[in-house]
């Protein structure tokens, strides 16, 4: 059986999981969250520490850090626990598409392509194992060209793709990321039997909600999600379409993707020993 615990990031409204196969004590942690203050561009690890900590007090194996896609809101600390744990990371194939998307954005020469910084690329319909059980992974593009989600027993981990039922879908306007596609994505985890258990990547608490929330089911997103009640895909992707129009880029953007196309890393150091983040001028 899996434990599922999940960990709310105030500062980013990202929640990260931590799953355990209770027959091994064997771990897997999904989107964790690197704490930035872009102000003083101030790296610090306390969210994901205290999520390492749990680990620990709980004597795990933490055998995989898996992103979703490569986040634009939030830096992921998946390089950090690797280092810490030795667990590997793992992510979507097609985040070589995006590194290509963002190299030369970044003009950041030391990332490979190819997705060397990760252990692990999974394609659609690969098996990850872990402790007595596996992980299926199904790529759901749209949001990025990247995303997968991850399925194991009952549960779907989706990252953005969808919210809960009262907030909605991701956006679809980052480059290389499609309206349309996302639609069809959505499609793939509606597909699922409607008990399936869907846990999202974020919670931005409506106004008609007192409190965070993650977890919801397939058949609630199907009868209540309300960016789904379009009646066909064309609908969907008008009204997706324009309300990307009026969001803004997110706030930690450029710092979160420099970082996250490097698998969580920094940016190597420059001749003076410091590392750096840049600033692209008018390039997104």
């Amino acid at each position: 059986m899996i434990h599922i615990d999940a960990y709310f990031d105030e500062a980013t409204n990202t929640v990260t999981y931590l799953l355990e196969d209770t027959a091994t004590k064997h771990a897997v942690l999904i989107d964790p969250v690197m704490d930035y203050e872009p102000h003083r561009a101030e790296l610090k690890t306390l969210s994901v520490d205290r999520i390492l900590s749990a680990v620990r007090t709980r004597d795990l194996h933490l055998a995989w850090v898996l992103d979703t896609h490569a986040h634009a809101d939030h830096l992921s600390a998946a390089d950090y626990v690797r280092a810490e744990t030795g667990a590997k990371v793992g992510i979507g194939a097609k985040i070589t598409s995006v590194q290509k998307l963002f190299r030369p954005v970044f003009n950041a020469t030391d990332v490979c392509p190819e997705g060397a910084v990760f252990d692990a690329l999974f394609e659609d319909g690969d098996d990850i194992a872990f402790g007595s059980t596996s992980i299926k992974v199904m790529h759901t593009p749209g949001h990025t060209p990247a995303c997968v989600t991850y399925l194991v027993e009952d549960a779907a981990f989706v990252g953005d793709t969808l919210f809960m039922p009262d907030y909605g879908t991701a956006r679809a306007d980052f480059p290389g990321g499609d309206a349309r596609t996302l639609y069809q994505s959505i499609q793939k985890i509606l597909a699922l039997p409607p008990e399936t258990r869907i846990f999202v990547g974020h919670d931005y608490l409506p106004d008609s909600r007192d409190a965070v929330a993650w977890e919801s089911t397939v058949a609630e997103q199907r009868n209540a999600n309300i960016h789904l009640q379009a009646k066909d895909e064309d609908s969907f992707v008008e009204m997706r379409e324009a309300r990307d129009a009026t969001l803004k880029a997110p706030r930690l953007i450029l710092p979160s993707l420099q970082v996250n196309i490097r698998g969580g890393a920094l940016p190597p150091a420059e001749a003076d020993g410091q590392t750096y983040l840049k600033l692209p001028i008018n390039r997104i």
